[in-house]
């Protein structure tokens, strides 16, 4: 089957937009595929989620903030062997904000609040030995900033944790990436396997809490938090004229995943000195699989279908993210006004799995028929 060079440059780009939802604070998918474009290269490209997570039995509406973020990706064919890439995207994250209203999750002034940012700047250098293989690695930077407020009942309300604020400062580390891709150019044929680090971050935290001991008001300490290493695995192939096949399946290390802040720890262990409260944390490991089918119409129209899971990262899961996986659909379509450039446009339905919150290993109550929207828009060119 013999695809030409012009139905391979749109049909690699036919690709699930983004995940925008997935398990623990999961978001991008730290997709490395404009990388591995034919040729020089250039992307950028914006994801938005727009999800509802309500709980019948504990009378919350809707706890969801919809958000959205950026991704940009340039790739340069340096020499015939030699390939250098640079990619931005926000790999984690979280934004959720209960009403003041609610009894178990808010006080009457305010709700209990969570806003947590990643960023990834990812450099990556290449070397072909041949034209079918690729092997590539490069140094990966991150920052992390949290802002999270607990309120209500759930978290022991003014007399323990409802009262509690931990404000996390803006922290960089390094960590790594390396991965290798085989490929057939003729039928579109294309494997790659890509391995992240962990990245230790030790970042510094401003905590409060109402508590009336002073040794328990307020602390400026270090939050250890440590963001998970990771495998990707991507495969696409020509099954007919003008048709791709792909596949996309991704772990995520979260099951040794925990934030334990200082003053969270402390005030959480009275009167149970043994018992010392997590903020965040996970007990499975995460994997998500993507399948789907990218066809072109004609010299300027494709489109793509795909069928999405997410396992979730355990059950029970935090008040701050009370949802365990999903199963998902989602379209796409791309414009290519000329051969050196397009515009791709997709859409995903996202049935989002029931999950019973928990706090300080107590059960708190049960997230159930919860879904989400994920929208996504990218403009490629080939320079």
């Amino acid at each position: 089957m013999q695809l030409s060079n012009l139905s391979k440059a749109i049909l690699i780009s036919v690709m699930p937009i983004t995940s925008v939802f997935a398990g623990g604070l999961d978001r991008s998918g730290q997709s490395i595929s404009a990388f591995l474009q034919p040729g020089n290269y250039a992307e950028a490209g914006i994801s938005v989620l727009d999800a509802e997570v309500k709980s019948d039995e504990l009378n919350v509406d809707d706890m969801a903030k919809s958000y959205y973020f950026p991704s940009a990706a340039v790739k340069v064919q340096a020499t015939d062997k030699i390939s250098l890439g640079l990619i931005y995207d926000q790999p984690y994250g979280a934004e959720a904000e209960y009403d003041a209203t609610s009894p178990v999750f808010g006080n009457g002034i305010e709700g209990t609040k969570v806003d947590v940012k990643t960023e990834n700047l990812t450099a990556l250098i290449g070397y072909q030995p041949t034209e079918n293989w690729n092997f590539y690695a490069g140094p990966v930077w991150q920052t992390v900033e949290a802002n999270i407020k607990l309120r209500g009942a759930a978290y022991g309300g003014n007399s323990k944790l409802g009262t509690y604020n931990i404000d996390v400062e803006r922290e960089e580390a390094f960590g790594w990436l390396a991965g290798f891709a085989y490929s057939i150019p003729e039928i579109a044929l294309k494997a790659a396997i890509t391995y992240r680090s962990e990245i230790e971050h030790n970042a510094k935290a401003n905590e409060t809490t109402l508590l009336p001991s002073p040794s328990l008001s307020a602390l400026t300490s270090s939050v250890d938090a440590t963001t998970p290493q990771s495998v990707n695995f991507d495969f696409q192939t020509g099954i007919a004229k003008d048709t791709l096949a792909f596949a996309n399946v991704r772990w995520v290390h979260w099951s040794q995943f925990a934030v334990k802040p200082t003053l969270l720890g402390n005030v959480s262990s009275i009167p149970a000195p043994h018992v010392r409260q997590n903020l965040i944390d996970y007990s499975d490991d995460q994997w998500s699989a993507n399948i789907g089918v990218g066809r072109k119409f004609n010299s300027k129209w494709s489109g793509s279908a795909s069928v999405g899971y997410d396992s979730g990262a355990g059950n029970p899961v935090t008040t701050l993210g009370p949802t365990e996986g999903y199963w998902n659909i989602g379209l796409g379509g791309q414009y290519s006004p000329a051969e050196n450039y397009f515009i791709q446009a997709g859409v995903k339905y996202f049935w989002l799995g029931d999950a019973t919150a928990q706090t300080g290993g107590n059960e708190i109550g049960d997230f159930k028929d919860n879904h989400a929207l994920g929208y996504g828009l990218k403009i490629g060119y080939r320079f």
